[in-house]
């Protein structure tokens, strides 16, 4: 399977970790041998939501913080697509975080894929929602005070069905986790440590290295309480696969047309004798 677009412009500074993170989804399709033609890749604004204009496949490019709503529909008309969102920490956790909320109660088939830089990288460098406390912005001048964002946390308590956070610097452990996400059946997030090098000068790649830690084969992702505990952790960080919900439905298997009837949204003619009933009735 070949991803790759030749003669791209890509508009992210050189040296970027959302590079990293656009080579190891590309190889990790296509160690998957997912079909360019059956994935949809859907994403908001900002830097990370530029991913899928830089693979050859299909995408969807929305509002700021609004991947997730067209991601679960798109899902739900063709269950057969392989759905992916990739989005930063300021679109999924901030303008999307509503979203983010009960998108993991309804746990759509898809994968979540976050940029986690801690910054706003399109915007010029003001906090994010997971931007630590004492993070000096040129809007943040005396420092964030604000409690960071625990996606993480969030997350295990809403039960969702996968859940696991790497770091590109670490590039086999990201291979191994995205290709984990985008085979597991559910609502699948990632969250990606990456460096941004032009307005977070503190979250750099060394930083990183120096602050986050793999977990090893004695944790239990299937154990709740002790997923919650590790995802409150904190300098450093676990990266790894921290919390899997056995055996949770997914959003489209809970839904009433296709347990009436199994065929696909998308593969339904319109019966438009109904539609104009509808249309022209007093009760709408």
């Amino acid at each position: 399977m070949n991803f790759d677009i030749e003669n791209t412009d890509i508009a992210w500074c050189p040296g970027c970790g959302n590079f990293g993170i656009l080579n190891v989804l590309k190889r990790a399709l296509t160690e998957l041998e997912i079909n360019p033609q059956k994935l949809v890749l859907v994403s908001g604004i900002g830097q990370a939501a530029k991913t899928p204009h830089y693979l050859r496949t299909n995408f969807f490019n929305g509002l700021h913080g609004r991947a997730l709503p067209p991601a679960t529909m798109i899902k739900a008309v063709n269950p057969d697509l392989k759905v992916i969102i990739t989005s930063g920490d300021g679109d999924m956790y901030g303008e999307g975080g509503n979203h983010f909320i009960h998108a993991i109660r309804r746990n759509p088939d898809v994968t979540a894929i976050v940029h986690n830089n801690m910054v706003y990288g399109l915007t010029k460098g003001q906090a994010s929602p997971t931007s630590q406390v004492g993070f000096v912005t040129p809007i943040q001048v005396d420092g964030v005070f604000e409690e960071p964002f625990n996606p993480l946390a969030v997350a295990i308590s809403l039960n969702a069905s996968f859940v696991a956070r790497t770091s590109i610097h670490n590039l086999d452990l990201s291979l191994n986790i995205f290709k984990q996400a985008i085979q597991h059946k559910g609502f699948a997030l990632v969250d990606t440590f990456t460096p941004c090098i032009s307005f977070n000068k503190i979250n750099t790649r060394k930083w990183y290295e120096e602050n986050t830690y793999v977990i090893d084969d004695g944790h239990d992702p299937t154990n709740r309480n002790s997923a919650f505990s590790k995802a409150c952790e904190s300098y450093p960080w676990p990266l790894g696969i921290i919390y899997k919900s056995p055996t949770k439905p997914s959003f489209e298997e809970n839904l009433y047309i296709y347990q009436k009837n199994n065929k696909p949204a998308i593969n339904r003619e319109v019966q438009w004798d109904k539609l104009k009933a509808l249309i022209e009735s007093k009760s709408v």
